[in-house]
C-alpha cells in the first residue's frame, strides 16, 4: 500500500508548524515535510514530531530574497549558499529530519554555475554525512520557476553523478516532470536508484493527485514494482476550504 507525506509548505500552511504536524497525523499521513521551518522554534516542532511519531522527511534551504530560489549554483553567492546549508543542517539535526533540499537558484547553466553548484553540494554532503542526513536536488519547471538552474531530471542526474557522494539524491517531483518532460515517467527503471524522495500534484493546477495528469494509480504501481516503499510527498494546493476536504484521493490511490 502506498503511504503519503503531507507537505506542510502547502497543506495547513496557515497555522503554526507544530499544529500542522498534528493535523497531518490526524488526517492519516505517514510522514511530513515542509519548505522553510525556520521561524518556528525547533523544540516545538521536534515535540510535535515525537508526539505524533511522524518522521520529517525533508526541509528546504532558504530561497533568499523575493524572486530568488536559492543560491547554490550562482557564482559569487557561495557564502550565502553555505550559510543556508549550515542553517538547514542545524535545524534538520535538531528535529531529526531525514533530508535537506538545497535550492540551486535562478541562474544560467554556465561552467561557472556548475562549478559553484558542485562545490556547494560537496560541502553540503560532507557536513550532512556527519548527521546521517541526505541532500536532495530538484528540477523545477520553467513555467512556475523560469530560469531555475535545474529544469530536467537529466540535468539533476548529471550533477549527482559529478558530485559523486552517496548522500546526494534526486527529489523527483511528478508535477514538475509532467510539465517539463512527461516521457521521463517511461524511464523510471533507469532513474529510480537515484531518487531520494518523490512528490506529487496534478497537472494542471497543482491540486489533488486524482485530477488531471499524470495517472498516479499507474505510477504508484510502477514504483512498487521497482521497489519503492517510502512515503510519497503530497505537495499540492488543496482545492477545498481545508486540506481535510480534499483527502479522498488518499484512499482512492493508496
Amino acid at each position: 500500500m502506498t503511504t503519503f507525506s503531507a507537505n506542510l509548505g502547502l497543506l495547513w500552511n496557515d497555522i503554526p508548524l507544530a499544529d500542522a504536524i498534528h493535523r497531518a497525523a490526524a488526517a492519516g499521513f505517514a510522514a511530513v515535510e515542509c519548505h522553510w521551518p525556520y521561524d518556528q522554534p525547533h523544540a516545538e516542532v521536534a515535540r510535535a514530531l515525537r508526539d505524533t511519531q511522524l518522521p520529517m522527511l525533508s526541509i528546504n534551504t532558504r530561497p533568499g530574497a523575493a524572486g530568488e530560489a536559492g543560491h547554490a549554483a550562482i557564482p559569487g553567492r557561495e557564502i550565502e549558499a553555505r550559510l543556508a546549508i549550515d542553517e538547514a543542517l542545524n535545524y534538520a539535526s535538531k528535529i531529526a529530519a531525514e533530508s535537506i533540499h538545497v535550492l540551486a537558484g535562478i541562474t544560467p547553466q554556465t561552467t561557472d554555475g556548475f562549478l559553484a553548484f558542485f562545490a556547494n553540494l560537496r560541502y553540503a554532503c560532507t557536513k550532512a554525512a556527519d548527521h546521517d542526513i541526505q541532500v536532495l536536488i530538484e528540477p523545477l519547471n520553467a513555467v512556475d520557476t523560469p530560469g531555475y538552474y535545474l529544469q530536467t531530471v537529466d540535468d539533476a542526474i548529471g550533477v549527482i553523478e559529478a558530485v559523486d557522494r552517496p548522500n546526494l539524491r534526486l527529489l523527483f517531483d511528478c508535477y514538475h516532470a509532467q510539465i517539463t518532460e512527461p516521457a521521463v515517467f517511461d524511464r523510471l527503471d533507469e532513474i529510480v536508484a537515484t531518487i531520494g524522495h518523490v512528490q506529487l500534484a496534478s497537472v494542471p493546477g497543482r491540486s489533488e493527485p486524482n485530477r488531471g495528469t499524470p495517472n498516479y494509480s499507474e505510477l504508484f504501481n510502477r514504483l512498487h514494482q521497482l521497489g519503492w516503499t517510502r512515503p510519497i510527498g503530497a505537495e499540492y494546493r488543496p482545492s477545498g476550504a481545508t486540506p481535510e476536504d480534499t483527502l479522498g484521493w488518499m484512499t482512492q490511490l493508496s
